[in-house]
This record gives structure tokens, C-alpha cells and sequence, in this order.
């Protein structure tokens, strides 16, 4: 009985480092092949959802990092690019303000798409819009050092670069949606378009809801002090 149970064990432990290392591997993979889509969106994106080569993990990872060197962009830009006033900070509020105009494009495009025969489903426009973001902490990083290394009349070749990243981001996303939903180049546009149409959309709808609900609080309240008042 105890070399059966040895052996089950031996069993149990080989099945979990397979699977361990599976993961591992499977997940470094689909990190590393975000480089590869910097330099080839077209192959790369259509890779990513149809060949299966982007995951959540990897996804997840790169959209920390890209929060990530945002606020350390906050601590270690030099001022001459970015005055921080952290009396007035709340880094949850300066995260999902990140975050959340993300979830809501990822959301507008899979809604809007899905309506025309967009052939991507929601978790593959939040892998393809995640692995768009690669170039953001690529770039930001050594950008980061370069500020405090420049004096005034070099600035400009700070924000020439700082803005590249940012096109750089908005390319692959958009050439990412095409490669998902198999759209042509005029109908993707066309589509991004109406996905920050949408996005409008949802904010103004969010807001509203928001308004209502905290008039019907301040109206609630307001019953609630003169009942008191009056008891």
C-alpha cells in the first residue's frame, strides 16, 4: 500500500509540473510574441486570435505595465514634462481613468462590430487592444531616464518621441481590429470611428445614470432631515 501511494504521489507530481511548466511556457510565448507584433500587425494580430497565440495572462501583463510606467512617469519624469501635484492625486482615480476609457473602446468595438458581421468576440478585442499597448512601456522607460538628461532647448525630441509612442499604440489597434474582425482597411476605420462614437455614448449614458441616482439620494435625504426635523 505505501508504494502505491509513493507512486500515486510520483503520478500527482509529474501531471502538476507539466502542467506548471505548459503554463509557463505557453505564457512567456504569448508575452514575447507581442514583439513581434510591433513589427508585423498584419501577420502578427491575425496570429494573436485565429492561431491562438495571445492570452489573458499575457494581455493582463502588459496592461499593468503600461499603468505601471504611467504613474512612475508621475515620480521620475523630470518637471520640465510633467508637474505632479500629489495633495491632489488619487492614484485609484488616475488607474481607472486608464483603465476604464480602455474597457469601454474594447466594449463599443465588439458592440459595434458584432452588429456588421465583426468576426471577433470581446475577449479577443481585449487581447488585441492589450498587446497594442506594447509599445507605451517600450518606449516610456527609457524615455523616463532621457528626461532628466535633456535641458529646455532639447525637449522637443522628448515630446517627438513621446508622441510616436502614442501613434504607435493607436496604429497597432487599429490595424489589431482589422486582423480581428477581418475587416478591409476603409471599414475598419470606419468602425474605430464609430467604436469612440460609442464610447462617447456609454460615458454620457454613465453620467446620467450617476446623476440620477445621486439626485435621488441628495431628494431621499433631504425627506429623511425634515422628517427628523419635524419629529
Amino acid at each position: 500500500m505505501a508504494e502505491i501511494k509513493i507512486a500515486n504521489n510520483n503520478i500527482l507530481s509529474s501531471i502538476g509540473g507539466w502542467f506548471k511548466n505548459t503554463f509557463n511556457a505557453k505564457y512567456w510565448d504569448s508575452l514575447k510574441f507581442s514583439l513581434y507584433c510591433l513589427t508585423h500587425p498584419l501577420d502578427g494580430f491575425w496570429d494573436l486570435t485565429h492561431e491562438k497565440r495571445g492570452t489573458y495572462a499575457a494581455a493582463n501583463t502588459i496592461l499593468f505595465l503600461t499603468c505601471f510606467v504611467r504613474i512612475m512617469q508621475l515620480k521620475y519624469t523630470s518637471f520640465l514634462f510633467i508637474r505632479v501635484y500629489w495633495e491632489e492625486l488619487n492614484i485609484f482615480l488616475y488607474i481607472a481613468s486608464i483603465v476604464f476609457p480602455l474597457g469601454l473602446f474594447v466594449v463599443g468595438n465588439w458592440a459595434t462590430t458584432t452588429l456588421f458581421d465583426g468576426k471577433g468576440r470581446l475577449g479577443q478585442v481585449y487581447i488585441g487592444v492589450c498587446y497594442g499597448l506594447t509599445p507605451y512601456p517600450l518606449v516610456q522607460v527609457p524615455l523616463m531616464v532621457i528626461s532628466n538628461m535633456v535641458t529646455n532647448d532639447e525637449a522637443e525630441f522628448y515630446t517627438v518621441l513621446s508622441a510616436l509612442s502614442l501613434v504607435w499604440c493607436a496604429l497597432l489597434i487599429i490595424a489589431g481590429m482589422g486582423q480581428i474582425h477581418e475587416f478591409s482597411g476603409g471599414k475598419n476605420i470606419l468602425f474605430m470611428i464609430f467604436s469612440l462614437f460609442a464610447v462617447l455614448v456609454m460615458i454620457f449614458l454613465l453620467l446620467m445614470f450617476f446623476s440620477m441616482i445621486t439626485q435621488g439620494i441628495a431628494y431621499f435625504y433631504s425627506l429623511y432631515r425634515e422628517f427628523m426635523f419635524r419629529m
